[in-house]
């Protein structure tokens, strides 16, 4: 079983900028692909993010590359969303979350992804 511990959420004006982190229980942190994913009011759950094990490939939702980095430190378990230039559209909950196996053509998929974090709220104002 892999906990998940998002933090770094709260109330920005637009053009500014936050970053998230997630802690990660899991003993082989390694070995987890691990992604970020966002739910805005009334929308369905999307992909934002995602990191391979190592750390050596990363991948973006179109709507966000280029505002958003994503890294991890597999010495500390976590892993980080960098957002800048955020806009109102960027308001949801963020959730942090580890799948098990690398499949790069499927890691945009939330099913693939076997834990999550509660989530943290990210609020762009204008």
């Amino acid at each position: 079983q892999v906990q998940l511990v998002e933090s770094g959420g709260g109330l920005v004006q637009a053009g500014g900028s936050l970053s998230l982190s997630c802690a990660a229980s899991a003993r082989t942190f390694s070995s987890y692909v691990m992604g970020w994913f966002r739910q805005g009011p009334g929308k369905e759950r999307e992909f934002v993010a995602a990191i391979n094990p190592n750390g050596g490939r990363t991948y973006y939702a179109g709507s966000v590359k280029g505002r958003f980095t994503i890294s991890r430190d597999n010495a500390k378990n976590t892993v980080s969303l960098q957002m800048k230039s955020l806009e109102p559209e960027d308001t949801a909950v963020y959730y942090c979350a580890a799948d098990r196996s690398f499949i790069a053509t499927a890691i945009m998929s939330s099913r693939r992804y076997d834990y999550w974090g509660q989530g943290t709220q990210v609020t762009v104002f204008s």
